[in-house]
């Protein structure tokens, strides 16, 4: 498969097929290992510049980025909603025109609303990249999320996987949804009804209501943070009952019929959603989805930029 098949924007999961989900992924493995290199830094996007535009506050996402494009030794640009014209009350479409005319190669945004990286992508040439919109989608956070799980399981499929918590308000859970189903693996949720969407019966996933029938039933748990800057009140009757009925602890997880591997996007709310002695544990691989954060968003780029997946593999020699 060419580079140029996974198109002009990275934009969500539920419109790439199997085989374009697997080249990010496969593209990601080499670029891992020149992460863990000495000298952390290849020449692939050199002359190239990369504008951060995020709307919403960010500290792990843009970070992530902002390593994947320094290592690639691309020129990259962070522009915060909060310090630009924006707050004086510009469009989003003047702010994009406007970093096209300085002749940028690339816009990775997050923002508050969902749909907004397409309506930028619709009117720009540049290439796009989603850091997450609204309640739509996260899409690098999503495969992040898949590499960790095909290193440590091998494959993807009929690998059982439940989401765990917020999945109404959760970006991550769509992305994830998507491309787990997609490369084959058995998808449930687990929450309150409150935070679950309506239709969700309709996506081909399992649901279940109670926290322990969803560790009887999977090998890994992905467990979303409760979005608390996104609820009004009245999704669930205060913090300590979410964590009494729906947290993931070391008590919960020792009457597992077998070992689960223990995942959370974050930043996480230890205590409510997940115990600390959970997100620490022997089978938290917490730390390696951070790793490979910066690796997937590095072969995310290097697509989009139209490199070839053999050259990435050249590129760590």
């Amino acid at each position: 498969m060419s580079a140029a098949a996974i198109g002009k924007d990275l934009l969500g999961l539920e419109h790439l097929t199997p085989e374009q989900i697997t080249l990010i992924l496969d593209t990601a493995v080499p670029f891992k290992e020149i992460s863990e290199r000495a000298i952390k830094k290849v020449p692939t996007l050199r002359g190239m510049t990369i504008v951060n535009l995020f709307f919403e506050a960010s500290t792990r996402t843009r970070i992530s980025f902002e390593f994947a494009e320094k290592r690639l030794s691309a020129d990259t640009v962070n522009v915060a909603a909060s310090g630009s014209s924006v707050s004086k009350g510009e469009t989003l479409v003047d702010t994009a025109r406007n970093l096209e005319a300085m002749k940028i190669d690339m816009v990775v945004i997050r923002h508050q609303g969902s749909g907004a990286a397409r309506f930028l992508a619709d009117r720009i040439q540049s290439n796009v990249i989603n850091a997450g919109d609204g309640t739509h989608e996260h899409p690098t956070q999503g495969l992040l999320d898949l590499l960790t799980l095909r290193e440590r399981f091998g494959t993807l499929s009929g690998v059982r996987v439940c989401l765990c918590g917020d999945v109404l308000h959760s970006r991550v859970a769509r992305s994830n949804l998507w491309g787990l189903q997609k490369l084959g693996a058995e998808v449930a949720v687990c929450g309150p009804r409150s935070l679950l969407p309506n239709a969700i019966d309709e996506l081909g996933v399992r649901v279940f209501s109670r926290i322990e029938e969803a560790i009887e039933w999977a090998q890994a748990l992905n467990i979303l943070r409760l979005q608390l800057e996104r609820m009004q009140a009245g999704y669930i009757p205060s913090l300590r009952e979410y964590n009494r009925v729906f947290g993931v602890t070391r008590e919960r997880l020792e009457r597992a019929p077998r070992d689960i591997v223990i995942m959370h996007p974050g930043p996480m709310n230890r205590g409510v959603e997940i115990d600390s002695d959970v997100a620490d544990g022997p089978h938290s691989v917490i730390l390696d989805q951070v790793t490979n954060g910066v690796a997937v968003r590095m072969a995310v780029l290097y697509l989009l930029a139209g490199g070839r997946p053999e050259l990435a593999e050249a590129a760590k020699g």
